[in-house]
């Protein structure tokens, strides 16, 4: 199970967020979960798993859009979220960990999304050696068009399915991660390689130790080559 990301790394944490907005600067995470899978694959060991909703900053609310996709609501986030401060703290601790590798599906914006957030409690440098993998950039060089993360749970029968909360989408990308590299084992070939859609350029700040190249969605090499 992901043995090829294991010969570089201790531990893989898988993350997702759910926000108010699709812009880091101005909008929120209200939902933040992530699997830590240590070089062990005890997935399931106590403080590895996170799932937390935060609450909103006072005078903000939550765009009927988002309720609807997401199924979280103002009065869930009152009643049961966390505040920033203490998400960040979960998160960090998560993070705390040797060797690290963090993945998403669509990494550009979750980790955009982290990188705003950490950054307004004077903690964002600790993502500047992290090593970054996005599973979206993989399935695009697997799978023709549509690359929602529904397609790839459909394309290869997931278990998990993409439902819009934050640790199902975890569990589904990271489901979708092994058997990506049951199929073709490459995955660290893509490790800090980010694709994008040449016409309409990177989403949101460039990380800088990531590489971005443009990837059509007709490509006719992987994108490392």
């Amino acid at each position: 199970m992901l043995d090829s990301l294991f010969r570089n790394f201790d531990s893989i944490i898988v993350l997702d967020v759910e926000t108010t907005g699709l812009y880091p600067k101005r909008d929120e995470i209200i939902e933040l979960a992530a699997l830590r899978i240590d070089r062990t694959r005890d997935i399931l060991s106590s403080g590895n798993e996170l799932d937390l909703l935060v609450k909103l900053s006072t005078g903000r609310h939550l765009p009927p859009v988002i309720t609807g996709l997401t199924g979280i609501s103002e009065k869930l986030l009152e009643d049961d979220g966390i505040t920033k401060e203490l998400a960040c703290e979960r998160f960090l601790a998560l993070l705390d960990c040797s060797n690290p590798l963090l993945a998403a599906y669509n990494a550009q914006f979750d980790l955009n999304f982290i990188y705003h957030f950490l950054t307004r409690f004077g903690k964002a440098d600790l993502l500047g050696s992290v090593k970054m993998l996005d599973a979206m950039t993989v399935y695009k060089d697997r799978r023709t068009y549509p690359h929602t993360l529904k397609d790839a749970v459909s394309a290869y029968k997931l278990k998990t399915q993409n439902t819009h909360r934050a640790i199902d989408d975890v569990k589904a990308t990271f489901e979708l991660l092994c058997a990506m590299e049951q199929e073709c084992d490459d995955l660290e070939r893509y490790i800090n390689l980010f694709g994008y859609n040449p016409r309409y350029g990177i989403n949101g700040r460039r990380i800088d130790s990531v590489r971005y190249l443009p990837q059509p969605y007709d490509a006719l090499k992987k994108l490392y080559e």
